[in-house]
């Protein structure tokens, strides 16, 4: 056979570059998530909780442990549903989800900002981690007293209290997570000329955006179990209120009620904070 001629103009499949060369190539369609493994997965991660729920109900009435200090979870259930139509439930989750949202949100708004301050500036950190070593390891459950002496017992004491609480972890998870940027990251960005503004906007925030929210997920759970022990002191509503009620008065379904409401409360708080982290996170992803 004759060797093909090649006119001016014409190319061959192995003159062309790659990306043109494979474009006729089918691509490998990406696989759907099969329903059946969220299932199973959800199955398997709840096996352990269903586990407890079922045991709680069957060892009182096996007799295995006191029902009248541990009633099964049925009876639990229905006290819970009681509470909840009689409008009491309402009232005292109301109160707490005031108090500590409002205590959680300004814990928020002055820790993330003074721990960038912390972590971005050395004489800053220099001047306030002796004071911040000081009371780190002073508990707030210790300080109740003081905070209900100074601001008498009413919503500013248990406010207050939240915001104490819930600084703490934010506010050194923030530091952490501003001085624990890659140094190379940083080094980079100076070499492309980035000054100290943008740096820190386009570099050192998005880095420590993961460590912040795990100090915002450990405040979450802490404004909802310090405020429990601020209701027991001088309040007339909310679910520690709640709890310290019906357990001096024997009425043991309902205290057991108030501790499912706290649980219930607690792991949705956890879940909404996470798809908020997931929000704010998703430059890692690309």
């Amino acid at each position: 056979m004759a060797e093909q001629r090649l006119l001016p103009g014409d190319i061959h499949w192995y003159d062309l570059p790659d990306d043109e060369a494979e474009q006729d190539v089918p691509r490998e369609r990406p696989r759907r998530r099969i329903p059946g493994r969220r299932v199973r997965r959800a199955a398997t991660n709840s096996t352990a909780i269903l586990l407890l729920l079922a045991a709680w109900e069957a060892l009182p009435r096996l007799g295995v442990v006191d029902p009248v200090f541990v009633p099964p979870l049925s009876e639990n259930l229905v006290a819970w549903y009681d509470l909840l139509a009689g409008g009491q439930l309402s009232e005292h989750l109301e109160a707490s989800l005031a108090r500590s949202l409002a205590g959680f949100g300004l814990a928020i708004v002055l820790a993330i900002p003074l721990g960038l301050l912390i972590g971005w500036y050395k004489p800053v950190a220099d001047f306030l981690t002796p004071l911040l070593e000081l009371f780190r390891n002073t508990s707030a459950v210790a300080l109740l007293p003081v905070f209900t002496l100074i601001l008498g017992i009413g919503e500013t004491t248990k406010v207050t209290f939240v915001l104490y609480a819930c600084s703490w972890p934010i506010l050194l998870n923030t530091v952490s997570g501003v001085k624990t940027v890659e140094p190379l990251l940083i080094k980079s960005a100076r070499s492309m000329g980035l000054g100290p503004v943008r740096l820190f906007q386009k570099v050192i925030l998005p880095a420590a955006v993961p460590t912040i929210f795990t100090g915002v997920r450990l405040a979450g759970a802490y404004s909802i179990l310090v405020l429990l022990f601020a209701e027991m002191v001088g309040a007339k509503a909310g679910l520690g209120y709640l709890i310290l009620d019906t357990q001096s008065s024997f009425r043991i379904p309902d205290m057991y009620a108030g501790i499912i409401t706290i649980s219930a409360l607690g792991v949705l708080f956890n879940l909404l904070l996470v798809g908020v982290e997931r929000r704010f996170s998703t430059w890692r992803t690309t």
